[in-house]
């Protein structure tokens, strides 16, 4: 047996009040979505003005961020670049948005972030990364 790190609820906590500062630094409603390492939500935030359309999706960029290890950003670069078989993967989401939480080269959750432009929801991600 190994041992690894796990997500706390905490983390989560710590996660999300990174990204909500980014946020609203500029004036961003956003949802933010943590998950842990099998995709099962553990922290959502919204925001009584941001749209309800965005609580899936960031769901979802997460999940995309655990489930291929990597941020969601590089299946929008596939897809842009004319990688287009990245539409058929099932759970890519190819935007911006979507980061994979790793502790000691082990990813431990995902970050997901929607509701402004990919870009963005990539800045809110990476303050929420920095916080972990």
């Amino acid at each position: 047996m190994t041992s690894k790190p796990i997500l706390t609820l905490e983390d989560a906590k710590r996660i999300a009040a990174a990204a909500e500062v980014e946020a609203q630094k500029n004036g961003w409603k956003v949802v933010v979505a943590v998950v842990d390492d099998g995709g099962h939500l553990l922290y959502l935030q919204r925001g009584h003005e941001t749209q309800w359309g965005s609580v899936d999706t960031a769901i979802m960029k997460a999940n995309a961020a655990v489930a291929f290890q990597r941020p969601t950003k590089a299946s929008e670069d596939a897809v842009l670049s004319g990688r287009l078989i990245h539409l058929a993967l099932p759970g890519v989401i190819p935007a911006e948005g979507g980061v994979p939480l790793i502790r000691d080269d082990v990813v431990i959750g995902g970050l997901g972030i929607s509701g402004v432009r990919s870009v963005q929801d990539g800045e809110v991600a990476a303050a929420g990364v920095n916080a972990l």
